[in-house]
C-alpha cells in the first residue's frame, strides 16, 4: 500500500492495514494467512539484489548482509512518511556523518513491534536487532522461520508504504541448512504471494536470462496473467557489453501488466566500505545531471518524429467534411493521373528510368515503329506465288490482291500497340494508388482540409472504388480504340491509291525494273538456262518482215507454258484419215514448276517493286496515324474524363460515409501515437523539473 505524500485517505488505509498486520503478528502466522491483507511482497532468489532494492527505497543501510540465506524470516517493513522538523523543503539529505547528527535522529527512526516504545535512530542498530531477533527464533544455524519481524521506519524521505521482505529462493542446502530448505522457503513464500490482494515485486538480476528467473517463475504460478506482478531488474550496470534491457522493459519477453523497473544498486565495494546510500544517491544525481541533456534531446527528437507521423495520419474525419474530402481525393487522383502522363511534374521525374507518358512514347516510337518497319512483304509470299497470282488473275488485279494481303498484316502489331498502351495506363493507375497510399502528393491538395495523405491507406474502401472506376473507364475506352485502328487498316485495303505521289507506278517502275542489276541477272539466267532458245527468239524478234505465223515452232515458251510438263503436248499431227488435230484435257491441278522465263522474271520483279513501294507508303502512314488514334480514343479520352467519371460514380449521397471508413490499422496507430505523444509531453516536463531540482540542490 502506498501514498504519494503525508496524511490523507491513502495514509489512513495504510495505517489501518499496518495495525492489522501488527495484530496478526502478535496472534500468530496462522491467523494472518487466513485473512487476505493488501501488501507488497519482495520476491527473488539469493543474491538477486532484494536487500539493496529495499534499502534504496528507504534511503538507509539497515538490512543484514552476508553469504547464503541472510533473510531467514519475513520482514514486514512499514514505511511511514512524516514531515521534516529541520527543513522547510520537506526532506533531508544524508552524508556519511549524518547517522550521529541530532537533526537526523529527530527526523528518522525505526521501531520494532517486539520492542514497543524503543526508538532506533541508529540504522546500524536496526540491522543488529534484525540479526539478533532472527537468531533468537531460528538459532545460529541457517534455519528459517515463518514468524515475521515487524519494523516501522518513520522518515520524511519515504512514501507511506508497506513491504514484506521474504527469504531468497534457493535450490540446494548449504552447510548446516536442513535438506528440505528449498521446500520450506517455497511454502513460506506461497503463503504470502498466493493471496489475491498481494502485489508481487519480483526481483531479477538483469545480467541473467529472464526465462531462468526463479522469482518470476514462482510469481507466474500464482499470477499466470501477470496482473499483479511488477518486475524489478537489478544489476543493470553489470550486463555484458552489447546487451540491453530494452526488450524486457518493452514487455516483449515475459509480459507483465504492471511492467518492469530497472535499478542500479550500490556496488559491493561501497557496501564493504560501509559507504552510505546517500553517497550512491549523490552519484546517481551526478549521473542524471550529466546524461540529462542527451535524454532531453532524445525525448525531443522522438516527440517531434511521432508528432509528424500523427499529423500525417490526420484528425478523425468530421461528418460535415466527408463530401469535401471525397471531392479533394478525386481531384488529386485525376490531376496526378494527368500529370504523370503529360510528364509535367519535373520534381517526380527519375534519372534512372522512364515512367508515365515517357513509357507510352517508347511504345509508340520504339516498339510499334520498329515492328512495322521490320515487316517484310516478301517473307510470306515468294516469287513463284506472285507468278501464280499473275497467271490466275488479270494483270491489273494481281497487284491490288497481293498488296491488300500485306496491308492486312499491319493490323496485328497495330492492335498490339493498343494493348501495350492500355497496360501502361493500368501501370500508371497502380503506381498512383500506391503513391497515395504511402506518401504525400506533390500537389499537396489534401493539406487544405482535415485530411492528409496517405489518403488511400487511410480509406481502403475509397481506394478500391477509385481503382474499380478508373479501370472501368479504361476498359470502356480500349474497345473503341481497337475498332478505330482496325477501321484504319480496312480503309487502306478498301482503296489502293496508285496516284499517291510516292508510288513508283507507270513507266518509272519499268525503268527501275530494267535498270536493276538483280533483274538483269535473273533475265540473263532465264535466257541462258538449259534448253534456252535465246538465238532463235532474238532472230525472230529482229526480223519484222517474216511471217511468224507460218514459221515452224518446235517448242513454244508462251505465257502459260511453264504450267505444262513436257508430256502435256498439243497433238498437231494429221491422221491418215484426214481428221482434225486433237488436244488432251488439262490435269486436275496445275502448278508452275519450271524455271522463270525472261518475261515472267520482269513481270514478277515489276510486281514486287509495286508491292514494296505501296506497302512502304502504308507502313509510314500507320506509324504516324496509329499512335494518333490511340492518343485520341484512349489516352486523351481517359485523362479528360477521369475526374468526371469518378465524381459521377462516387459522389453519391449515402455512399460517401461508406467510402470514408478509416482503416482499422490507421485508427489504432493514431490512438497509439496520441498516447505516446502525451507520454513524451509529460517526459519533457519531468526532464525540465529534474533539471530544476538538480540545479537548486547544486
Amino acid at each position: 500500500m502506498a501514498e504519494s505524500t503525508g496524511p490523507g485517505l491513502g495514509g489512513e488505509l495504510v495505517s489501518i492495514i499496518n495495525k492489522l498486520q501488527d495484530a496478526f503478528a502478535l496472534v500468530g502466522t496462522n491467523a494472518a494467512s487466513q485473512i487476505d491483507l493488501p501488501q507488497i511482497c519482495v520476491l527473488g532468489s539469493q543474491s538477486s539484489g532484494k536487500s539493496s532494492v529495499l534499502e534504496n527505497i528507504v534511503g538507509r543501510d539497515f538490512l543484514p548482509r552476508g553469504q547464503g540465506i541472510v533473510t531467514r524470516r519475513p520482514l514486514v517493513l512499514q514505511l511511514i512518511h512524516r514531515p521534516s522538523t529541520t527543513s522547510s523543503t520537506g526532506g533531508t539529505e544524508h552524508t556519511d556523518s549524518e547517522v550521529d547528527d541530532k537533526s537526523a535522529i529527530q527526523d528518522e527512526w525505526g521501531e520494532f513491534l517486539h520492542l514497543p516504545g524503543r526508538k532506533f535512530s541508529d540504522f546500524g542498530e536496526i540491522r543488529n536487532e534484525i540479526v539478533r531477533d532472527t537468531e533468537a527464533k531460528t538459532g545460529c544455524n541457517a534455519g528459517i522461520s515463518p514468524q515475521p519481524i515487524n519494523l516501522r521506519i518513520y522518515s520524511p524521505n519515504v512514501l507511506t508504504l508497506t513491504l514484506v521482505d521474504l527469504p531468497g529462493l534457493t535450490k540446494f542446502p548449504v552447510g548446516d541448512q536442513p535438506p528440505d530448505i528449498e521446500k520450506q522457503i517455497r511454502n513460506m513464500l506461497m503463503t504470502y504471494i498466493s493471496q489475491p490482494s498481494c502485489i508481487i515485486l519480483a526481483v531479477t538480476p538483469a545480467n541473467q536470462d529472464l526465462a531462468n528467473s526463479e522469482g518470476l517463475k514462482m510469481a507466474r504460478n500464482v499470477d499466470p496473467e501477470g496482473l499483479r506482478t511488477i518486475g524489478v531488474l537489478t544489476k543493470v550496470d553489470l550486463m555484458d557489453i552489447g546487451t540491453d534491457v530494452l526488450d524486457i522493459l518493452r514487455n516483449r519477453i515475459i509480459p507483465l501488466r504492471l511492467g518492469y523497473v530497472p535499478v542500479v544498486n550500490r556496488g559491493q565495494k561501497d557496501i564493504d566500505s560501509s559507504r552510505a546510500i546517500s553517497f550512491a544517491l549523490q552519484k546517481e544525481r551526478d549521473h542524471i545531471r550529466n546524461t540529462l541533456p542527451s535524454i532531453k534531446a532524445s525525448i525531443s527528437q522522438r516527440h517531434q518524429r511521432l508528432s509528424v507521423e500523427l499529423q500525417a495520419l490526420g484528425r478523425p474525419l468530421a461528418a460535415t467534411n466527408s463530401a469535401n474530402v471525397l471531392s479533394t481525393v478525386i481531384t488529386d487522383f485525376a490531376t496526378e493521373f494527368r500529370t504523370v502522363i503529360n510528364g509535367t511534374n519535373t520534381a517526380a521525374l527519375s534519372l534512372d528510368q522512364l515512367s508515365g507518358g515517357a513509357r507510352i512514347a517508347f511504345v509508340f516510337h520504339e516498339l510499334f515503329s520498329t515492328a512495322i518497319k521490320n515487316l517484310d512483304p516478301f517473307n510470306e509470299i515468294k516469287d513463284a506465288d506472285i507468278r501464280t497470282i499473275l497467271f490466275s488473275t488479270a494483270a491489273i488485279a494481281a497487284f491490288p490482291f497481293l498488296v491488300k494481303h500485306q496491308i492486312n498484316r499491319l493490323e496485328r502489331p497495330s492492335l498490339k500497340c493498343c494493348e501495350l498502351v492500355y497496360d501502361e495506363l493500368l501501370r500508371i493507375i497502380a503506381e498512383i494508388l500506391a503513391k497515395m497510399a504511402s506518401a504525400l502528393s506533390s500537389h499537396g491538395y489534401l493539406s487544405l482540409i482535415e485530411i492528409t495523405q496517405p489518403a488511400f491507406k487511410r480509406y481502403p474502401a475509397l481506394r478500391d472504388r477509385v481503382n474499380s472506376v478508373a479501370l472501368g473507364l479504361l476498359k470502356k475506352s480500349i474497345e473503341p480504340t481497337k475498332k478505330l485502328v482496325s477501321d484504319m487498316i480496312a480503309m487502306q485495303t478498301c482503296y489502293i491509291s496508285t496516284a499517291h505521289p510516292d508510288f513508283i507506278g507507270g513507266h518509272k517502275v519499268s525503268t527501275l525494273c530494267y535498270a536493276s542489276p538483280i533483274a538483269q541477272e535473273r533475265i540473263d539466267g532465264a535466257q541462258t538456262g538449259p534448253g534456252s532458245k535465246t538465238t532463235k527468239v532474238a532472230a525472230a524478234q529482229g526480223n519484222n518482215s517474216r511471217d511468224l505465223d507460218v514459221e515452224a515452232k518446235k517448242e513454244e515458251t508462251g505465257y502459260f507454258s511453264s504450267f505444262f510438263s513436257s508430256k502435256v503436248k498439243v497433238n498437231n499431227s494429221t491422221s491418215s484419215s484426214g481428221a482434225r488435230p486433237t488436244m488432251e484435257a488439262p490435269p486436275a491441278t496445275l502448278s508452275s514448276q519450271s524455271a522463270f522465263s525472261s518475261r515472267e522474271t520482269l513481270e514478277v520483279l515489276t510486281t514486287r517493286l509495286l508491292i514494296s513501294s505501296y506497302f512502304n507508303i502504308v507502313k509510314r502512314e500507320m506509324i504516324d496515324t496509329v499512335p494518333k488514334a490511340i492518343s485520341l480514343n484512349l489516352i486523351l479520352h481517359t485523362t479528360k474524363n477521369m475526374q468526371q467519371e469518378l465524381l459521377q460514380a462516387l459522389y453519391k449521397p449515402g455512399a460517401i460515409d461508406e467510402l470514408l471508413i478509416e482503416n482499422e490499422d490507421v485508427v489504432t496507430r493514431r490512438r497509439e501515437l496520441t498516447a505516446m505523444v502525451e507520454a513524451l509531453n509529460k517526459a519533457e516536463e519531468c526532464a525540465i523539473s529534474i533539471n530544476s531540482i538538480i540545479a537548486l540542490r547544486l
